[in-house]
């Protein structure tokens, strides 16, 4: 069972930013439904609720039935967003990685502070984070560590999974989490656990987080309408990274990645920027919600310009990512 409601993220700047609510919205993310119930109680006609996790779907056909055929589920991925849109949209909303629900289940596998199986599979299908763990090479497992969780330990790490694996399969999380907390300092008061960037990183790696970020921005400018509104939240910079040089260069505004790269030619802009920097949570989010201390939120408007082509190499992808496209 889960412990507690999921309570979703930076919600009253959404609301306030892209208020008012109303016509074909899609919560890409729909999770434990805060977002959706959220926006159909603001206003939305009609809300699409997408999540490839067969619970978030099952969970919805309880809280969902007051609202009858105003909300839609769709069980997929939402990279592939416009064509679970059925038409035109006025808003999408994309709460990225794993949900407190996914997490308050040990069984899932994507706790470190909870023992359970290592799956962190979102779908509940195709390979497993133990698959990954048990036979990839040594070299592999430690650059998706390095890439997927910028973890600096990582060929150390991996060493340690590969020579601990020829005794026993490492299959559970709390085995996993020992292995790499033995190859890291101590954590310090307030420092995140040992084992955060590498669960991170094989998160990512099990649900090819990082193509389906891309695709799905992509997917949102084919299928927000003109004056549609775009709302996503990240949780790590990897991923802030991407979403703001995707906005960044749609809104005509790509310059440079740095000052020693070429600058990024300009096309027509597809998006207006609502805010130009990030939204962080306040103070009082943070205390009722401290999931809220790393999200960001990017807004942006889409224009009338026609959708076209992203050049990937400008967003910022992890080298991993962009080199095998997952």
């Amino acid at each position: 069972m889960v412990d507690q409601p999921h309570i979703p993220v930076l919600l009253a700047p959404i609301l306030a930013h892209l208020s008012p609510i109303s016509g074909r919205w899609l919560d890409g993310t729909l999770g434990a439904g805060g977002y959706a119930r959220a926006l159909l109680d603001a206003g939305a006609d009609e809300l699409i609720g997408v999540d490839r996790d067969p619970l978030a779907l099952t969970l919805a056909q309880d809280w969902g039935a007051a609202y009858g055929p105003r909300l839609r589920l769709v069980a997929g991925n939402f990279a592939e967003l416009d064509q679970h849109a059925g038409g035109p949209l006025d808003g999408v909303v994309l709460d990225l990685g794993v949900s407190s629900m996914q997490l308050d289940l040990p069984e899932r596998g994507f706790s470190f502070t909870r023992d359970g199986p290592l799956d962190m599979r979102m779908s509940q299908e195709g390979p497993s984070a133990s698959d990954i763990v048990n036979r990839a090479d040594e070299g592999d497992l430690a650059d998706i560590l390095y890439h997927y969780g910028e973890e600096r330990a990582s060929r150390r790490i991996a060493r340690a999974i590969v020579r601990a694996r020829s005794e026993a399969p490492v299959e559970s999380t709390a085995h996993l989490a020992s292995l790499i907390s033995a190859c890291l300092p101590r954590a310090k008061p307030g420092q995140s656990h040992p084992a955060t960037r590498s669960f991170q990183a094989l998160r990512i790696a099990v649900n090819s987080e990082f193509q389906a970020l891309v695709d799905g921005l992509e997917a949102a400018e084919r299928a927000l309408a003109p004056g549609g509104k775009l709302a996503v939240v990240s949780f790590h910079s990897l991923e802030d990274r991407v979403v703001k040089r995707f906005l960044t260069a749609r809104a005509g505004q790509g310059g440079r990645a740095n000052r020693f790269a070429p600058e990024t030619p300009q096309d027509s802009p597809r998006f207006r920027l609502i805010e130009k920097r990030g939204i962080a949570a306040d103070d009082a989010e943070v205390a009722r919600n401290p999931r809220a201390r790393s999200a960001r939120l990017r807004l942006a408007e889409r224009l009338d310009t026609p959708a076209g082509p992203v050049d990937r190499r400008a967003l910022g992808l992890p080298a991993l990512a962009l080199h095998s496209r997952q």
